[in-house]
């Protein structure tokens, strides 16, 4: 007999997301269903803007990818321009990408991810000084696992724990689940890290600040190019961002590195991590210029998890369809023409699992109509998964030596296959050796940049012209720490006339199309077992390897004031887990 688990809403995220799965006699995910069910934006708001703008505007789409959509706004409309911004501009937005990803991947793996992997309760079982030589197994020089360190550590927790409201932010989660397979001593090294990690990433976002004048929401770009210019001509504020950079740096070579690396080997042999790799097509686009000619990522499509075959992109291929998102149109349409007119269906009547095992009646997703504010993207009619493990495959298949060179010390360093990148863990994994090629590359920017103005070159932005009598088109394509980006413009009597956002996270949470192809998420979570369909911690931890930011997935909304829906929170989702 088959039963439905639903998770409302996937908590540790950006914006709302549902899942709902359906389990076998076995608790095997025979299918899944990915919906946001809370809808916002923007797009609209920028119609009729100056596009000098719309940078601005376009990045509070989200409140995590600040900079992503500041950037893809500004470039969107100097590729309609067609403006060539100067090297410097160039250099000193790769710096800014490199504090974004540093930062991002940092937060999202011990702060939204860690604790699908490190048990709490666990660690107060740990002994420090067992804890701290185990350490040195996977760094020469391990951070923040000195045995007095630990300790303060462990006692700091157990604070929590004996406390009155118990374990606090640490209260609610799915503890003790028989996935988890740290030792206490593994588990208490996480949680060190976790908690330095706090410390660690306030340096990530000065990083970006130093040259974006504030974090969150920098304020730097402009269409032509950058205006931080005092900034990048004292010496002294330079020398600031190396030295932040490198105590980032330091603490992703030291401890970040160490605990997944840690991780491969002790959940190498857990089904539920192994899988997590539902499609098996990869985009991805070059990203962070760090000279004249190179980039960090590289550009391309590899279809079925080929990576003797790198494909080039096409870009008319790319499409969005509504089918089963709540929209009116639900023909595939390229971002160029994009239509969001909303079509909200409602949920139905159904039964699921409750929080005590027992059956329970609930508002359910509608399976077989519309079922999410997020639309489904197609390149060439296919889906295809976005992010770090992207970068990575497509990486190796277009043969980049950075990309290649750290993804293999990785594999020769905990004993992997290639083939268990296709996971759960692989995608972990993938996403701090996105964060190590800034790590150890992004210093290559901050060199040309040097060069550059040693020479005396100290242009900072170009000039250009917008003629109201012309009609524009452009488009911004990279990577950003989620994946594959673009932004689409169309300019008419020199305002924006259309506008759309094709972000990782619609890729990525997409639900089924018209051929009923799930999306990467779905996908993902098919023939996972679920060990307590009460606990579904395999359900989390899968959809947190991609780190969901839906807030970025959904981003436009009813401009006529019109009440779309009514958003309460029901007795499962009164107990959710973190």
């Amino acid at each position: 007999m088959t039963k439905r688990i639903i998770v409302d809403p996937i908590t540790r995220i950006e914006g709302h997301l549902r899942i709902e799965v359906i389990v076998d006699e076995n608790n095997v995910i025979t299918d899944a269903y990915s919906s946001s069910t809370l809808w916002r934006g923007l797009e609209v708001i920028v119609k009729n803007r100056d596009p000098r703008d719309v940078g601005f505007m376009v990045q509070r789409i989200c409140g995590v990818c600040t900079f992503s959509h500041y950037k893809a706004g500004i470039t969107a409309v100097e590729n309609a321009l067609g403006i060539q911004i100067p090297f410097n501009a160039q250099m000193v937005r790769s710096l800014m990408n490199v504090s974004l990803v540093m930062h991002d991947h940092l937060v999202h793996f011990y702060h939204l991810h860690g604790l699908d992997w490190c048990d709490i309760t666990e660690a107060l079982k740990a002994d420090p000084k067992k804890a701290s030589e185990i350490a040195f197994k996977y760094s020469k020089n391990p951070i923040a696992t000195g045995a007095d360190e630990l300790a303060a550590v462990q006692e700091k927790v157990k604070a929590f724990a004996n406390a009155k409201q118990g374990l606090g932010p640490f209260a609610n989660a799915y503890w003790g689940h028989k996935t988890y397979k740290f030792s206490p001593e593994q588990n208490l090294i996480v949680l060190s890290h976790y908690l330095k990690a706090l410390e660690v990433q306030r340096v990530a976002a000065q990083m970006m600040a130093i040259f974006g004048a504030k974090q969150p929401h920098p304020q730097s770009l402009t269409v032509g190019g950058v205006t931080c210019v005092a900034d990048i001509l004292d010496p002294s504020r330079l020398g600031d961002w190396l030295t932040k950079y490198k105590e980032v740096g330091d603490f992703i070579n030291r401890a970040y590195y160490a605990d997944v690396v840690m991780a491969a080997e002790v959940f190498k042999n857990e089904p539920s991590v192994l899988k997590g790799c539902g499609v098996r097509n990869f985009l991805s686009y070059a990203e962070i210029p760090v000279n004249h000619n190179e980039t960090l990522y590289s550009t391309g499509v590899v279809r079925g998890g080929d990576i003797s075959k790198l494909l080039e992109v096409n870009e008319d291929l790319i499409t969005e369809e509504a089918t089963h998102s709540w929209y009116q149109n639900d023909k595939a349409l390229h971002p160029y023409d994009g239509e969001t007119e909303p079509n909200y269906t409602g949920f139905t009547d159904a039964e699921t699992i409750g929080p005590d095992g027992n059956p329970l009646k609930t508002k359910a997703i509608d399976m077989r109509g519309k079922y999410s504010w997020i639309k489904s993207p197609r390149y060439n009619g296919e889906p295809m998964e976005v992010g770090p493990l992207a970068t990575i495959v497509v990486g190796l298949a277009a043969k980049n030596p950075r990309i290649t060179k750290i993804a293999t010390q990785f594999l020769e360093d905990t004993g992997l296959p290639i083939e268990a990148l296709f996971s759960t863990l692989g995608r972990t994994a993938a996403r701090l050796l996105e964060c190590k090629l800034s790590t150890d590359y992004g210093i290559e920017a901050f060199n040309s940049l040097v060069a550059n103005l040693k020479t005396g070159d100290q242009t900072t932005c170009a000039p250009y012209k917008i003629d109201k009598n012309k009609e524009y088109k452009g488009r911004y394509i990279g990577n950003v720490p989620r994946g594959t980006l673009s932004h689409w413009v169309r300019i008419k009597d020199g305002v924006v006339a259309n506008y759309q956002a094709v972000v990782p996270s619609t890729w990525n949470a997409g639900p089924k199309d018209s051929k009923n192809q799930m999306g990467p998420y779905e996908a993902s979570l098919v023939g996972i077992k679920v060990q307590d369909i009460t606990k579904p911690l395999e359900i989390v931890r899968t959809i947190h390897s991609f780190d969901p930011c839906i807030a970025c997935a959904v981003h436009l909304m009813d401009t006529k004031g019109n009440e779309i829906s009514q958003y309460r929170l029901d007795p499962i989702a009164m107990n959710c887990k973190i």
